[in-house]
């Protein structure tokens, strides 16, 4: 137990690996939110609620759980503030990527870069960097196919700087 003996959890528990389950965003228009995260990257609403005026909707891909957002941001992302940086979906191959590139564009969607861009200097990963209509950071992005794509922050990870 914490603050016991010599400050060692002792546990009979298999640990395993930890994976994503699901992220959850605060947004300031459920409404809005829905309509991009519906519209612009594919995601299927799983059930919408309100209870006591506070609404959520909890968004996946065959009927798996990816995304819950939740109404209750009174402003904008906020790059400085600690928690989420950054949300990251992984596509199967660069073509997607360019797909959902232009979707988004033809959403309006705002880009954080100009085109599928490499992750750092001479990686084959690499990606779209865009924003949702709060201002969160989003990013689509493959393992290989970005070879040659301009890295906007040299050596440094591009997710990192956007």
């Amino acid at each position: 137990m914490p603050g016991k003996g010599k400050g060692i959890f002792m546990t009979t528990a298999t640990i395993g690996r930890l994976r994503t389950g699901h992220v959850g965003l605060g947004v300031t228009e459920l409404t809005r939110s829905l309509a991009f995260y519906r519209e612009a990257l594919g995601f299927e609403l799983l059930r919408e609620g309100e209870e006591e005026g506070r609404r959520y909707a909890f968004l996946g891909r065959d009927g798996e759980l990816v995304l819950t957002l939740w109404e209750q941001a009174t402003g904008p992302f906020a790059p400085a503030a600690a928690g989420l940086h950054h949300l990251a979906f992984s596509a199967a191959g660069i073509e997607e990527v360019r797909a959902y590139e232009e979707r988004l564009r033809a959403l309006g969607v705002d880009f954080a870069h100009e085109g599928v861009v490499a992750h750092a200097e001479g990686a084959a990963s690499g990606g779209i960097f865009f924003h949702d209509p709060d201002g969160t950071r989003l990013e689509i992005s493959a393992p290989t196919g970005a070879e040659g794509a301009p890295a906007p922050s040299g050596a440094a990870p591009t997710c990192g700087f956007f």
